[in-house]
């Protein structure tokens, strides 16, 4: 065999073996091979056979058997490599931050050595509803719980213990084993569970909810470690009560009425209130009445009066009468009850003074009282000094 054949079969043994590790050995030792022609002339033939033998000898020398587990599939394999980290890379092992690999990456190898390799798997891990993102190598939900120190005994899990985890992960929910005490009819009752809702755990209690019965916490709440809940005994019925709404009175002026008359026109009549209540006793104790409703059964009828405003007729005056009382008033005042004379003195049908009105018992002004009262002032007048108060117009009184 020629020195160039035994080259070459000692390089592709090299290649076969080693992979791409001895390739890069290979591309080294290349390297080194390109000194001087020169000096290679020098060598005796004899020294190059020799180191080609010797080169082959080292090849073999480097090669080691090493176990390979990936994932839990393991398998026997020869490289050269010097590390654990470039073995993986020959292998096309690819690993992440989350993966585990023993012994580390940076480990020499020796022959006989196990490597171990262990993909890393994200877990939605929700626990008694709390949730958060975890990462584990196990592959099977037990050896995450283990891996994860989460304590499952008597829990309710999810999916089952032997399940698999794959490299895409798991949504986990676990519900551990707590312990609640419900209060009910006056006893405790304290079991261990793992229910989902204060409901349902109730249910494993025993305990009946009847009818309007609730609980001191939502029943659809998780139930917590050591919590206490009370079961409310709940009976409740409806109250009517009336009240009576008061009617209202209009009063009215009525020019047809005489003055000082009264006249009821329409009775008023009381309406009707009618509100409900819900009456609750919550274990044994009577609560405030809650109302629920109020309607008007009745509305109430307004009273409505009429008040007169009619002015009484004159009352005679003895020794005025039978005198042009209307013509007089023509003369002195246009035969207006409200005229006032330029001075503002004097006013009404027969413009008399204020103090000559107080005096004949009239009320704050002539010109603002009826056209008949004033007659009736004016008559006693003249009962009490004749025409002489109208010097103008006193002749008209004579027909």
């Amino acid at each position: 065999m020629s020195r160039t054949q035994g080259r070459r079969r000692a390089q592709g043994a090299h290649r076969g073996a080693g992979g791409r590790a001895a390739a890069r050995r290979a591309a080294r030792r290349g390297q080194r091979a390109d000194r001087p022609e020169q000096l290679r002339r020098l060598l005796p033939q004899a020294l190059v056979v020799a180191a080609l033998a010797g080169g082959t000898s080292a090849f073999v020398a480097q090669d080691k058997a090493v176990r390979l587990s990936v994932d839990g599939s393991a398998r026997t394999l020869h490289t050269y490599a010097e590390d654990v980290g470039e073995l993986l890379a020959d292998e096309d092992v690819r690993v992440g931050a989350h993966d585990l690999v023993a012994p580390d990456p940076g480990q020499a190898l020796v022959s006989g050595d196990r490597i171990a390799v262990r993909y890393g798997r994200p877990v939605t891990l929700t626990i008694d509803g709390e949730r958060r993102r975890v990462w584990t190598t196990a592959r099977t939900v037990e050896g995450a719980l283990r891996q994860l120190g989460v304590r499952a005994d008597g829990a309710h899990l999810s999916a089952s213990r032997s399940a698999a985890i794959s490299r895409r992960g798991l949504d986990l929910h676990v519900r551990t084993e707590r312990s609640v005490t419900f209060m009910a009819d006056g006893r405790e009752h304290t079991i261990r569970t793992n229910a989902a809702t204060v409901a349902a755990a109730l249910a494993e209690a025993g305990i009946a909810l009847r009818d309007q019965d609730t609980t001191s916490v939502p029943r659809e709440s998780f139930p917590r470690d050591g919590q206490t809940v009370s079961v409310l005994r709940i009976t409740g019925r409806q109250e009517v009560r009336d009240r009576t709404i008061p009617f209202q009175t209009v009063r009215r002026a009525d020019p047809t009425v005489l003055q000082g008359t009264e006249l009821v026109a329409s009775v008023g009549e009381p309406g009707l209130e009618r509100t409900t209540y819900l009456v609750r006793t919550v274990n044994g104790v009577r609560e405030r009445p809650r109302k629920l409703t109020t309607r008007v059964v009745r509305e109430p009828v307004t009273r409505v009066v009429r008040v007169g405003t009619k002015p009484p007729p004159p009352l005679p005056v003895a020794g005025a009468e039978g005198l042009d009382w209307r013509a007089m008033a023509q003369c002195e005042s246009g035969g207006r009850p409200d005229a006032v004379d330029r001075s503002g003195r004097y006013g009404g049908l027969y413009q008399l003074d204020q103090d000559t009105w107080h005096d004949l018992g009239g009320q704050g002004r002539p010109q603002d009282a009826p056209a008949a009262e004033q007659t009736y002032r004016a008559k006693k007048l003249y009962v009490q000094r004749g025409a002489s108060p109208w010097p103008h117009c006193g002749h008209r009184l004579s027909r």
